[in-house]
């Protein structure tokens, strides 16, 4: 292929995604998720009884959520997914509140694959609590989890700590709600959600295990005329939440706890007025996006995680460090790094914060993750100035390494499987354990800083790194849809540190051997259920790319499968970028998966700035 044609391309990705950085200097895409963020949106609005707001978005959340549903009348978890059950009933719920005629073919569909499925009794225990809320679905169904949790010390079972970051937020306002078990009116009935015969399964929690009996007691507590100390617990755990609310007005800066802590303040008697309920309020409007697809709410906004990565993409791409966009850049990057204290002390004490958060206003829970790439980014660009921030992040992250020498997202050594034994973790997510993918990227992160694979710190990363090597060569992708890019992740890492060459030959020979015979590569989140789909799928841009970087960077360039996936990402480039709808991100694999919709472009982006300069050899 002609030079040129390389140049062009590269050129028209370039100029696209400088005239999407925002003139603070920092870049956010669209962080695409299912129907539930819409749907719950409403259902929030309608229980906290906010009609106005919800009139205002009345016709585009319809808009939206008849745009997400399928042919048979199901919504997925993500682009091509199968029906999923909770996903339908939420979107089904929120559109009949909303006054979608229950007749029309769009809920008379949605209902059929409803109790296709098994109806609500067969949903997930969050799609169950916000039926319950409005009293379509009977209390007594769903689990309990007590506010007096509040009071477990940091080294008993099942305190707060003991769940990730994103758990723990979203259980502590739940305690609340659980206790009080409100009923509102949510304007419709949904009775028909309900499949003849199983309204005696209502009643029980099911996925009991062995905490059967704490839940049973629980209830039998909860139906006492006096609980000594409920209240104090409720009041202590509304002390705890409130001091987590960040400066917009959010909570971690996601949907689940952001919601859920504006339920149960308003359960303990605070009202609109109330300056934390009011920001909270407020904060919303700015997770919200309306468009010709509709208004729809995102779960979360990833500008310094979007900014690292535009920052790496246009510095492959030859913009030269001096670039006063690059500048832009990392003024803003080093105006985020967060120096104050969080959740993540209780396990790592003693050291000064350095890192940062995934989104605008995170202070409480900065993410190794987001702090490793942040740091490649400023090392890139403007390494003298920006010294003292990468010395306070790199202490930081080396702090936060586990016991088993690897890091996590959020949090050191959170690692304790009880969590999963409550029949309230139907949600596959409670635990924030180390993974290969973050793990790589720190590694890479101290190849730039100097140290190689005889530091202590690297080697035990690295022997963390072989032994969850797949028989097949290839590594989980924790963050990212999956062995494609935890393959993608651990090759830039051992390549950086010159370091597991044999573990590098195993995984690109993996990539080749996966890649599709149109040259691209693609990975359905169905790899999460069944790990004999790794490495297959529809060929995307980001995938593709994952790839193409990985067999770049490990010498292979001009390998004839480095070569195609090139040329399949240049085929199918549009007005400077690519087209997208699969998913190719995740928030909790096998429940919650994330269309980037600047991974599209950033990724594809330097590939083929890698293609340019060239890739080594490896002819073939």
């Amino acid at each position: 292929m002609a030079e040129v044609t390389t140049d062009r391309h590269l050129e028209a990705a370039v100029e696209w995604l400088l005239s999407r950085q925002d003139a603070a200097g920092w870049w956010v895409g669209e962080l695409e998720t299912n129907a539930t963020m819409t749907a719950e949106h409403v259902l929030l609005l309608r229980f906290l009884g906010l009609g106005r707001n919800l009139d205002r978005i009345r016709d585009g959340a319809i808009r939206h959520l008849l745009g997400c549903q399928r042919q048979d009348g199901s919504w997925g978890l993500y682009h091509g997914a199968p029906a999923d059950l909770s996903t339908t009933i939420e979107a089904y719920a929120a559109l009949k509140a909303l006054g979608l005629d229950p007749a029309s073919a769009p809920m008379a569909r949605a209902l059929e694959v409803v109790r296709r499925l098994g109806g609500v009794a067969r949903a997930r225990v969050f799609t169950k609590i916000w039926l319950a809320l409005f009293g379509q679905y009977p209390w007594q169904g769903v689990p309990s989890m007590p506010p007096e949790l509040i009071w477990f010390p940091t080294w008993m079972p099942l305190n707060l700590y003991d769940f990730a970051c994103w758990a723990r937020q979203t259980i502590a306002p739940l305690t609340i709600v659980l206790s009080r078990r409100p009923v509102r009116d949510l304007g419709v009935g949904l009775s028909e959600l309900v499949l003849p015969g199983t309204e005696g399964a209502l009643g029980r929690v099911p996925g009991s295990g062995p905490f059967w009996w704490l839940d049973r007691l629980q209830k039998l507590y909860e139906r006492l005329p006096r609980q000594p100390l409920r209240g104090r617990a409720r009041r202590r755990m509304l002390d705890w939440i409130l001091a987590r609310q960040e400066r917009d007005g959010c909570w971690g800066g996601i949907q689940p706890p952001w919601v859920y802590s504006l339920i149960a303040m308003s359960l303990e008697g605070m009202t609109l007025e109330d300056e934390p309920m009011r920001r909270g309020v407020e904060g919303l409007e700015v997770f919200a996006l309306e468009d010709g697809a509709g208004w729809r709410f995102q779960a979360c906004m990833s500008p310094v995680w979007d900014t690292a990565w535009a920052v790496l993409a246009l510095r492959r791409a030859g913009l030269s460090p001096q670039h006063p966009r690059l500048q832009q850049a990392v003024d803003w990057l080093l105006q985020e790094q967060i120096s104050a204290g969080g959740d993540w002390q209780v396990r790592c004490r003693g050291v000064e914060c350095g890192g940062w958060a995934f989104e605008f206003d995170n202070d409480t829970y900065p993410d190794v993750d987001d702090t490793a790439l942040v740091v490649l980014a400023l090392l890139a660009v403007a390494p003298e100035r920006a010294a003292a921030a990468v010395e306070r992040a790199s202490r930081w992250v080396v702090a936060m390494r586990s016991r088993n020498g690897a890091w996590a997202a959020f949090d050191r050594d959170n690692t304790r499987q009880l969590a999963y034994r409550l029949p309230f973790a139907d949600f596959g997510a409670m635990l924030d354990p180390p993974s290969e993918d973050v793990t790589a990227h720190v590694l890479e992160m101290l190849a730039a800083l100097g140290r190689d694979e005889h530091d202590p710190v690297v080697a035990g990363g690295l022997a963390y790194l072989r032994r969850e090597q797949r028989p097949d060569g290839s590594w989980w992708g924790r963050w990212g849809v999956n062995h494609i890019y935890g393959t993608w992740c651990v090759v830039s890492a051992l390549t950086a540190l010159g370091a597991g060459r044999d573990l590098v030959g195993r995984g690109v020979e993996w990539l080749i051997r996966v890649q599709n015979p149109d040259g691209g590569w693609g990975e359905s989140c169905h790899s999460y259920v069944d790990p004999s789909f790794a490495g297959v799928g529809v060929s995307t841009a980001s995938q593709t790319a994952w790839a193409v970087l990985s067999l770049q960077a490990a010498g292979l360039g001009r390998h004839r499968a480095c070569r195609q996936g090139l040329e399949f990402l240049r085929e199918r480039q549009v007005g400077g970028t690519w087209d997208e709808p699969e998913f190719t991100g995740t928030g909790f694999p096998r429940d919650f998966y994330i269309n980037y919709h600047l991974y599209r472009h950033v990724f594809p982006t330097m590939a083929l700035a890698g293609g340019a300069v060239g890739g080594g050899g490896g002819e073939a």
